[in-house]
């Protein structure tokens, strides 16, 4: 279909559960993804509840490669709905041999742009797996040009696939963010994506890892694609009980932009 990503969507086979997706990008098949689940969430509820003239709160349960996904969603008069899924795997950090010189070069970055306080370089996956690179500010993030050739020479496998980048920094353009990201894919077919649930669904751990959160809920907002033109802002929540993750969800809003008919 020439997006980011294209869902297609399966009677369940559980019959207590929502449908049953299948995520393609144009180079590959993926086990999970987060805003293909947040806007296919939505668009099945504004579906189902069509003729419903007031707000509505539901839940479903998407079954995808990695598992059932439970969601939330909220269909709203007037404004766009919004859907968080609990994360169907916990963040889990993949301890693998990082040079750091080679990250910042494959960025065209200075050594020193790459790293902020505690952060460093480091290997998350909740699904699928991200190398997630922590640069100095937005400015950084902003100014990087990603070198896909540079980036497969260096990056290691994981699970039979390079990892893609993902890039980070505290601060963003939007004031009511607290990070800003930018998502570069390897094997993907895309160049740059504008938001990408499944690496601040990654991106979780590294938070907990290196930020050292304390006990209690911590609501965070992740903005993404403001380089190209599509802002995003992903809403991460994240529970910490005993020193640990108990819970981690991710939302967001989604709107319909097209209608049509496929004849195959």
């Amino acid at each position: 279909m020439n997006l980011s990503e294209t869902v297609f969507v399966l009677p369940p086979q559980n019959p207590t559960h929502t449908a049953n997706l299948r995520i393609f990008t144009p180079g590959r098949e993926l086990p999970f993804a987060g805003h293909p689940t947040v806007g296919t969430a939505i668009a099945l509820a504004e579906r189902a509840h069509a003729n419903h003239g007031g707000d509505i709160d539901l839940v479903s349960v998407l079954d995808e490669r990695v598992g059932p996904v439970r969601c939330a969603v909220r269909l709203r008069q007037q404004k766009a709905s919004f859907a968080e899924f609990d994360l169907p795997r916990k963040s889990q950090q993949i301890v693998l041999p990082l040079d750091k010189a080679d990250i910042a070069n494959a960025l065209s970055l200075k050594i020193t742009e790459v790293g902020f306080e505690n952060h460093v370089p480091s290997i998350w996956s909740a699904g699928v797996p991200f190398l997630l690179v922590p640069v100095h500010d937005v400015g950084a993030a902003e100014r990087l040009e990603f070198d896909l050739q540079l980036w497969e020479k260096m990056v290691p496998f994981v699970d039979g696939a390079l990892a893609s980048a993902f890039v980070y920094c505290r601060g963003a353009v939007n004031h009511t963010a607290k990070f800003h990201a930018r998502m570069f894919p390897v094997g993907m077919g895309i160049v740059e994506d504008p938001a990408t649930g499944a690496a601040v669904a990654a991106l979780s751990g590294a938070i907990h890892r290196f930020d050292q959160l304390p006990d209690g809920h911590h609501p965070i907002i992740i903005e993404q694609g403001v380089e190209m033109g599509r802002p995003s802002f992903i809403h991460l929540h994240i529970d910490i009980d005993g020193g640990e993750i108990a819970n981690a969800r991710i939302g967001g809003q989604a709107v319909r932009v097209a209608t049509g008919i496929l004849e195959i």
